[in-house]
């Protein structure tokens, strides 16, 4: 049993000389009555290189009054303080990758003389909790001189690799201290439309990594119908709580800490802080070990989430800043995306709001903006989702990406985006259309479909489905092709097949139903109709692969565009199907269309009523 007195206060001169460098507890772990003992009794002490990650905090430390005691070097920027101070060039900023940060302590390219941490009280064997925050702690501790400890009644017990024995700490103060805690974040109507999209692109059985804020707990909302979902993440939030107690959560599949919830530190309300509160279920490892992207890829379905201030047409990420103003940091956006991009079937997503500053800025833009900083590659990232869809990166050229970044850019900077990517080739000349939405689809613009036991999504056709639709052509046999263009063409053009997919789906239409595999798609039908000069009725037409031919995909497909061109107030569609076409006829004709005479030999005219008002 353990009976050792606890060590002494602080002796603070003898403990630092000026000129040292010590570490600074994170994020929800801030010793802050410790380091206001520092600042009230630095009698004789200049110079302090005080170094830290993400602190939650007052951060007194940082104030002008202190520049004489304090030289601050944020290893990733958090807070206003931080922040303001580092735009002023009264502290510094070391970017670095946080599963790195401990290296730098432990290969002393930041050699520590102190780390001033936060820990609970010791049990009944002398080990201290690092509770709420292992993060880089457990590296500062191990490597530093001297150990100084701020001793919390209220900090939490966690599981994992937290434990410090007491005999290690070479003073210390105990002094309660509420941990901070996150307001609660109110949901709006674009974060949920995201939460929405990232959902759908969740598997069961996947491992999840979030951050924190608006569009986490949107996602985790939108999970609620998923099974055996597990965690790996440098930072939980309360969002899991609800999943765990409904089983959603389970870990059951995870291959990697099957069973086990793990994190690096947390940050959320009172009610986290008791949950984690000697839980079993959930454990916490210091960052280099739980954010190496080896051992995030040992986990199967590992689905990154993560956020960017700034995405440019080619798929560059911007995170820690905004222009020349460093905004926060790396930390561990790389380590997870290219972690989950390592996964077998695991899914690197970068989500964000589609405009800042009240909808004036695009946050897609043609290229980064000047003093910006590249976080996550071009290469990195399979999916960048926003309110107004998701796009898929992975095995696009530029001219795609472009394209498909383009289609979830607000609609308001879409045709500048279009205008200003054609003038450096990446898109060709002749592609003229932006990506158009088609709201009658409904908010997320994509409808799920079964057909012969395999799921499908039906959505419209957009110019990033350029090569998606030649290849669509290329498939069809000469039958096909013949009875859809009465004709028999060799050849589909990367033009042509351009001016097929740029659409302006504000008046005409056109859909694809396809085969969604992770950033994989394949064009299994098409459906178009076009406008007559009447301006009330219109041409409609479609075609699928042979292999489901008579499975049921076109009557779906049609009575998708019939519906829509009922809500947008047509009166009629018309068709014009060769007569020997009987699997076409039977389509059109099971949903309603009619036989009406035509001017032309072997070709039957149909005609389909809709009720509509011009």
């Amino acid at each position: 049993m353990y009976n050792t007195a606890l060590p002494n206060r602080p002796d603070w001169q003898a403990l630092l000389k000026s000129g040292n460098r010590i570490y600074l507890g994170s994020n929800a772990a801030v010793p802050n009555a410790l380091i206001d003992d520092l600042i009230d009794n630095a009698q004789g002490l200049h110079d302090i290189e005080l170094v830290h990650i993400n602190t939650l905090s007052p951060a007194r430390w940082v104030e002008p009054q202190y520049n004489d005691l304090f030289k601050v070097n944020a290893l990733f920027i958090g807070g206003d303080k931080v922040r303001q101070a580092i735009a002023e060039g009264r502290a510094d900023y070391t970017p670095c990758f946080l599963s790195e940060v401990p290296s730098l302590f432990e290969q002393d390219f930041l050699p520590l003389d102190a780390a001033l941490v936060m820990v609970s009280p010791p049990d009944q064997f002398g080990y201290c909790s690092l509770g709420v925050a292992v993060d880089v702690n457990l590296a500062a501790i191990k490597k530093a001189k001297k150990v100084i400890a701020q001793i919390n009644p209220l900090m939490p017990r966690t599981s994992g690799h937290t434990f410090i024995r007491v005999d290690d700490i070479d003073a210390c103060i105990q002094q309660e201290q509420p941990l901070p805690e996150l307001p609660e974040y109110e949901p709006d109507k674009r974060t949920e439309r995201i939460g929405q999209y990232v959902s759908m692109l969740v598997e069961d059985g996947a491992t999840l990594q979030l951050g924190v804020g608006k569009i986490p707990n949107a996602v985790l909302r939108y999970l609620q119908h998923h099974k055996d979902l597990g965690v790996h993440s440098e930072l939980i939030t309360d969002g899991i709580i609800d999943l765990i107690a409904k089983g959603v959560i389970n870990n059951r599949k995870k291959t990697f800490h099957p069973g086990k919830t793990v994190a690096s530190f947390c940050l959320g309300s009172k009610k986290l802080y008791d949950f984690v509160d000697n839980n079993p279920h959930v454990e916490f490892y210091p960052s280099d070990y739980l954010n190496t992207p080896s051992n995030i890829a040992r986990n199967h379905k590992m689905v990154a989430i993560n956020s960017a201030l700034e995405v440019d047409l080619t798929g560059q990420v911007v995170a820690d800043s905004i222009g020349y103003q460093f905004y926060s940091g790396i930390g561990g956006q790389v380590d997870f995306i290219r972690g989950a991009a390592m996964s077998p079937g695991g899914k690197p997503i970068i989500a964000m709001l589609s405009t800042a500053k009240n909808g004036t800025v695009s946050r897609i833009v043609p290229t980064i903006t000047e003093g910006s900083g590249v976080v996550t590659s071009r290469g990195h990232v399979d999916y960048v989702v926003t309110e107004f869809g998701v796009a898929s990166l992975k095995g696009r050229s530029i001219r795609e990406r472009a394209l498909e970044l383009i289609r979830v850019a607000h609609p308001d900077f879409r045709p500048s985006l279009l205008a200003k990517v054609r003038e450096h080739y990446w898109v060709p000349h002749y592609q003229k259309q932006y990506p158009k939405d088609v709201p009658e689809l409904g908010p997320i613009g994509v409808k799920t479909m079964q057909v012969d036991g395999m799921s499908f999504d039906l959505r419209p056709l957009n110019p990033a489905d350029e090569r998606r639709l030649q290849e669509f052509f290329y498939s069809h046999t000469k039958e096909t092709l013949f009875y859809r263009y009465n004709a028999y063409p060799t050849q589909m053009t990367r033009e042509k097949s351009c001016n097929l997919v740029s659409v302006d789906q504000s008046r005409d239409l056109a859909l694809c139903i396809v085969r969604q595999q992770g950033s994989k798609s394949e064009i299994q039908a098409v459906g178009r109709y076009y406008l007559c000069s009447d301006e009330v009725s219109c041409e409609v037409a479609f075609v699928t692969r042979e292999k489901f031919h008579g499975k049921g995909m076109a009557s779906q497909l049609l009575r998708e565009m019939i519906a829509i061109a009922r809500e947008r107030g047509l009166e009629c569609m018309r068709a014009y199907v060769r007569a020997d076409n009987r699997n076409m006829l039977r389509v059109f004709e099971a949903n309603g269309f009619r036989r009406q005479p035509g001017d032309e030999p072997g070709e039957v005219n149909l005609v389909l009523p809709l009720g509509g008002h011009a």
